[in-house]
C-alpha cells in the first residue's frame, strides 16, 4: 500500500487562518463533500474550526456514486444534525432544493432575530469536490474558476447571489498528515491530491485492488475481462492487454494503463462507485 501521502502547501495554512478569521461573520457553513468518499473528503480540521455552527452538507457527485449509498449517507448526516442536499453540481441537479433550504433558513433566522438580515454563508471543502461548480450554479454565471484539478481556487472571495444572500468562497483545504493511509488513498483516487505528487502506476494498482474486491462486475464489464487476476497486478496487466497498452518487447505500459483506469474511475465510466459504506459510519 502507498503510505505517508502528505499534501499541505502554504496556501492551505492561509485558508485555515481565513476560515478562523471569518467564521463569526457567517450564519451558515456549506460543506461540500464527494459522495464517493463521504468520510475521507471531510476535513477533520474543518470540524474543529466550525464547532457548533449550523452546517449544510452538499453530497456532491451523486451521479458518480452508488445510488444506494447516496441514500444511506444522506440519512447518516441528517442523523448527525446537519442539513443534507444530494447534488450533481455539474448539471445543477439539487441546486433548487438548496436554494429553497437557504430561503427557509433565512426566514426562520429573521423571525428569531425579529429583523430582516441577509444570510451570509461560507463554503468549505477539500480540493476538487466541486465548490466552484456549485458557486457558478448558485450565481447563474461563471464567476468562480473551475477545473478537475485540485488547487484551482485561491484567495478570499465574497460573492452575492441573485437573491441577495452573500457567500464567502474559500480554497480547498487538506490537513498536514493522514493518520489513516486509506484516507490519503481515497482522496488520491478521486483527484483531490495532485497526480504530480503521486506514483500513478502504484496508485492505479491500489484502486484496481479496491474495485476488484468491492465492484468486480463493473471492473470486468468495463475492460471486457472474462475473469479477474488473483492479484491486482494480474488484473492491471489484463486491462493493459485488452487496451493494447503494450511497449516494445511485449512489456506492459503501466503508466498508460494507470492513467486510463484513474481517469475512467474519476469520470464514472467504470460505474457508479462509492468507496466508503454508510453502514460502517
Amino acid at each position: 500500500m502507498i503510505e505517508h501521502i502528505n499534501w499541505y502547501p502554504g496556501h492551505m495554512k492561509k485558508t485555515r487562518e481565513m476560515i478562523q478569521a471569518n467564521l463569526k461573520m457567517v450564519d451558515l457553513v456549506i460543506e461540500v463533500i464527494d459522495a464517493r468518499i463521504p468520510i475521507s473528503s471531510r476535513n477533520p480540521i474543518i470540524n474543529d474550526l466550525i464547532g457548533g455552527k449550523q452546517r449544510v452538507i452538499i453530497l456532491n457527485k451523486v451521479d458518480l456514486a452508488d445510488s444506494r449509498e447516496n441514500e444511506g449517507w444522506t440519512k447518516v448526516f441528517k442523523e448527525e444534525g446537519h442539513f443534507v442536499v444530494p447534488m450533481n453540481c455539474m448539471n445543477g441537479a439539487g441546486v433548487p432544493a438548496l436554494l429553497s433550504l437557504l430561503s427557509k433558513y433565512q426566514e426562520a433566522r429573521n423571525q428569531e432575530l425579529s429583523r430582516k438580515r441577509t444570510l451570509r454563508m461560507m463554503i468549505v471543502g477539500v480540493p476538487n469536490v466541486g465548490k466552484s461548480s456549485l458557486i457558478n450554479r448558485l450565481l447563474g454565471k461563471k464567476s468562480a474558476k473551475t477545473g478537475d484539478r485540485p488547487g484551482v481556487t485561491r484567495g478570499k472571495q465574497w460573492l452575492t447571489l441573485s437573491n441577495g444572500m452573500q457567500l464567502l468562497d474559500t480554497p480547498g483545504i487538506l490537513w498536514p498528515k493522514f493518520e489513516d493511509p486509506l484516507v490519503g488513498l481515497n482522496l488520491a483516487f478521486c483527484g483531490s491530491i495532485r497526480d504530480e505528487t503521486m506514483d500513478l502506476a502504484s496508485l492505479a494498482l491500489e484502486l484496481i485492488g479496491v474495485l476488484q474486491k468491492e465492484y468486480p462486475e463493473e471492473l470486468m464489464e468495463r475492460y471486457k475481462l472474462v475473469e479477474l487476476g488473483e492479484e491486482p497486478l494480474e488484473t492491471m496487466e489484463a486491462i493493459a492487454a485488452k487496451r493494447g497498452f503494450i511497449l516494445s518487447g511485449k512489456r506492459t505500459d503501466y503508466e498508460r494503463t494507470a492513467r486510463a483506469v484513474l481517469d475512467e474511475f474519476r469520470a464514472g465510466i467504470i460505474g457508479r462507485i462509492t468507496l466508503e459504506h454508510s453502514e460502517d459510519a
